[in-house]
């Protein structure tokens, strides 16, 4: 391989890490989130999520 195969290798799995980052991120706050609105429903009597 040469050097431009290996930056974009480099390159690929570098985004990839930051991609996986920001999906993790997401899916604990939509955790934090739904868990607030699981707590907070009956005291101000929303619909239940489920």
């Amino acid at each position: 391989m040469n050097w431009l195969a290996i930056a974009l290798v480099v390159l690929g799995l570098y985004l990839a890490f930051k991609v996986v980052g920001f999906l993790l991120r997401l899916l604990l706050w939509g955790v934090v989130l739904g868990g607030g609105y699981w707590l907070l429903a009956p005291y101000f009597g929303w619909p239940p999520l489920f």
